[in-house]
């Protein structure tokens, strides 16, 4: 069995606040009974009580349901229930009207009692039936005309009963102070719980647009990794085939390196999913300059990336990978230079190649990195975007585009923090040493990665 108390532990905040505001209109309904239904029988006539009790009943009842009924329809799980509003108007009329003829008319004479009876219970029922109205109308305008049209009729019904002016004015003043503050509670306590369900809808949106930013973050990482790796893997395994059909030797080495650069991928792809992926500025040059070669680009490298902090070389790196990815992909390029440089405050890191079609030097955007080189090429890719947000972490600068002489620039520019730099984090260990499942078998074990070379292997 439950304990007592887990129905409501169990239910979610805005739950807990539409359970509060309906109780709160049903609160409403023992309310009206208990101040103007049982006061009935201490001042009328027992048979006069029990005529009018039921109709007071009837009436909170009513009110209570058609402010169920109106909550639900606020919420969009119901229609509007406009025959039980209607009712209720009609039934509040009709009460109304009744508590009118009690406290006295010309034809029936009233004691002080039923005179103060009638009156208080006239007001309270008008004002009781006008705030549930009210939750019938989302318009402020709407449910301002509700409270000013039951305030009109209240003073036009009880004048020609035989009310005099001074009480005729004082009992529609009445009726209009206590239905305007029942309307405007009504209408406080919808607000109070749309405003709560909007801030657990804002709440849940929050966090699916963190899921979803890690998860654009998780495939910008992962298009870093995978990009220049697999641009090299077609590339030598390409080489591997043409000089394999030629039966020369070297095309075991490029398998080999094919292997290994896959086993490379397989452990940055670990890194990137376990979260901590950092790129190494000084390995991503060395290793942008080996793929540029062996696909036939010369590649030039200026400056040192030692010294530097560990986020800027990270940052660095993955545009180097980026700009390495992009020059293999895109065009012809037959030179590229990469440069490193420490001025002014700032680290620059500058990538440029030739090959450059002159319609893409010319075209609209190349700036943005819409070109050959641009990193999105006619694909619009996002390898030029998630650089932007990665230096933008940094407060860096990145800028692409056609340069003089049909060539392509990259440049990134990240400012050197104030402080002094700290000491510099240990190397990590090779893979080998760390991790077994990420080790590279040709390196740890040459015997690991068999070479099948034959002794009687004929060479055209």
């Amino acid at each position: 069995m439950s304990r007592p108390g887990g129905w409501w532990r169990g239910k979610s905040t805005p739950a807990k606040v539409e359970t509060y505001t309906r109780w709160s209109f049903h609160f409403f309904a023992l309310i009206e009974i208990t101040t103007i239904g049982l006061p009935l029988f201490a001042n009328v006539p027992s048979t006069l009580s029990w005529c009018l009790f039921p109709l007071v009943c009837g009436h909170s009842v009513l009110c209570a349901v058609t402010a169920s009924r109106t909550l639900d329809w606020t919420r969009g799980t119901r229609d509007r229930p406009r025959r039980m509003l209607t009712a209720l108007a009609v039934t509040t009329a009709l009460v109304a009207v009744v508590a009118l003829i009690l406290s006295g008319t010309h034809w029936r004479p009233a004691t002080d009692d039923e005179v103060r009876l009638g009156a208080s219970m006239f007001v309270g029922v008008i004002a009781f039936g006008t705030g549930t109205l009210a939750l019938g109308t989302r318009d402020r305008r709407r449910m301002t005309h509700v409270v000013v049209g039951a305030t009109v009729g209240a003073g036009a019904a009880s004048f020609p009963l035989g009310f005099p002016g001074p009480a005729t004015l004082i009992i529609t003043g009445t009726v209009l102070l206590t239905a305007g503050f029942l309307a405007f509670t009504a209408a406080f306590s919808v607000w109070l719980l749309n405003a709560v369900y909007e801030l657990d809808a804002a709440r849940e949106t929050r966090a699916r647009l963190a899921v979803a930013e890690e998860r654009l973050r998780f495939g910008r990482d992962l298009h870093d990794v995978m990009g220049r790796n697999l641009a090299g893997i077609a590339l030598k395994s390409e080489l591997a085939v043409q000089l394999a059909r030629r039966g020369r030797p070297e095309a075991v080495d490029q398998m080999t390196e094919v292997q290994r650069i896959a086993r490379e991928s397989q452990r940055e792809v670990r890194e990137v999913v376990r979260g901590y992926r950092e790129a190494d500025l000084t390995v991503e040059l060395a290793g942008a300059q080996g793929v540029l070669t062996a696909a036939g680009i010369a590649c030039e490298v200026t400056g040192s990336a030692p010294g530097l902090p560990a986020q800027v070389q990270s940052a660095l790196g993955w545009v180097v990978r980026e700009a390495t990815t992009n020059v293999l992909r895109h065009g012809d390029a037959r030179r590229c230079g990469v440069s490193l440089r420490v001025a002014d405050g700032k680290v620059t890191l500058t990538v440029e190649n030739d090959g450059v079609p002159d319609t893409a030097a010319a075209g609209p955007g190349a700036g943005e990195g819409s070109g050959p080189r641009g990193g999105s090429g006619r694909g619009g890719g996002s390898g030029l975007v998630g650089l932007r947000e990665r230096l933008a972490e940094l407060d860096g600068t990145l800028r692409a585009g056609p340069a003089d002489g049909g060539r392509f620039r990259l440049t990134a520019e990240i400012p050197m923090p104030e402080q002094p730099m700290q000491e510099q984090e240990q190397p990590k260990p090779h893979p080998s040493e760390a991790d077994p499942l990420e080790a590279d078998p040709s390196e740890a074990d040459p015997s690991a990665v068999p070479v099948p070379r034959r002794a009687n292997e004929v060479r055209p």
